[in-house]
């Protein structure tokens, strides 16, 4: 029997249809907050080069990509310790006691050794220290930031005190002939001599060997898992202490080679130098979008974050702002950040 269908008004058909939710700004900073980071560096170049045209121009980046790139790999490696759940304030003083002690001992006894072998020394000594702090972590099931505050006083007592306290200008020779070789330099309007130093490349490698290594290797997949739940990533299988290693040998891999550029750029050793910065490598890696809790964060968005924090920390006298402000906008910004963050978490 045919039976005559009626065709639902459109009421009934509204309501009968599978409802969509509009992908709000909630959403949309949920998938994406490194576009929050972005915002505010653009925000921020808007209002710098209104003030001060002189701003926008190949110098000012040589410059920021110069002071970014110490701080860069330290929060590479501060990403993927935060994504792992855990959080590590030792790498300064890694960086620190491997630059000056390896520094101090070249020059003594080879000052002709190649740059090459003094930079694997120095990732090498990172990676024994971090390695100490992972095992520490590990074994003592303490809070990693217990920890590295622990060890961050001990790498910086042993420097300090079986090390040396004075800096010192005479480096090796190959280190010299690093910090002084360009990998792009030009002659500005004003006269100035702009230069874009070589140790660039070293950012530019360990951003990608970071984003290989959380992105495509079991690793990877392993750090974000245990820093979404440690019970959980327990009984998937994860080795525990096969990750505590890796995250924190590989940010003290980071801290040693930061250390030896460091000391490559600016010709000198400064047992001082580095330490009191951590708070800045961690402001940005916040920034770009990382949880303090673990299980987030990208690449993308913590080169984001550590530019921010250079151009608030180096570019900001271009237009007056005084030095003691930094701290401020940088503070003002961290909140907004963490403000509209919790309110994503909160919309999902």
């Amino acid at each position: 029997m045919n039976q005559t269908m009626t065709p639902p008004n459109a009421a009934e058909a509204a309501e009968a249809a599978p409802q969509v939710r509009p992908l709000n700004w909630r959403m949309k900073l949920s998938r994406n907050p490194e576009w929050f980071t972005a915002a505010l560096i653009v925000l921020t170049c808007a209002i710098v080069g209104g003030i001060n045209p002189r701003f926008f121009q190949w110098a000012t980046l040589f410059d920021m990509l110069h002071s970014a790139t110490t701080i860069s790999l330290f929060a590479l490696g501060t990403l993927v310790v935060l994504a792992s759940g855990g959080i590590d304030v030792s790498f300064t003083a890694i960086g620190a006691l491997t630059m000056y002690s390896i520094t101090k001992a070249v020059f003594a006894w080879w000052p002709d050794a190649p740059f090459a072998l003094i930079l694997v020394t120095g990732a090498v000594g990172g990676v024994v220290l971090g390695v100490i702090n992972g095992l520490l972590v590990h074994r003592l099931k303490a809070p990693s930031l217990i920890v590295t505050i622990g060890t961050l006083y001990l790498y910086r007592g042993i420097l300090l005190t079986f090390v040396g306290t004075t800096f010192f200008m005479n480096i090796p020779h190959s280190m010299d002939r690093f910090g002084k070789l360009p990998l792009f330099s030009y002659q500005t309007a004003d006269g100035l001599h702009a230069v874009l130093p070589v140790s660039v490349i070293a950012l530019f490698a360990a951003a990608l060997l970071t984003w290989w290594l959380l992105n495509r290797t079991m690793m990877g997949r392993a750090v974000y898992a245990m820093g979404g739940s440690l019970a959980i990533a327990e009984r998937l299988g994860y080795n525990l202490r096969a990750i505590h290693l890796f995250v924190f040998g590989y940010t003290g891999m980071l801290a040693g080679v930061a250390g030896i550029l460091h000391v490559a750029n600016n010709r000198l050793a400064n047992p001082f130098d580095l330490v009191g910065s951590e708070l800045d490598v961690i402001a940005a890696v916040i920034l770009g979008g990382a949880r303090i809790t673990g299980g987030s964060g990208t690449v993308i968005g913590t080169l984001l974050g550590v530019v921010l924090v250079t151009m608030i920390n180096n570019v900001l006298i271009l237009i007056g702002i005084p030095s003691t402000w930094q701290k401020v906008i940088i503070g003002a910004f961290i909140l907004i950040a963490g403000t509209l963050f919790a309110l994503r978490r909160r919309g999902n």
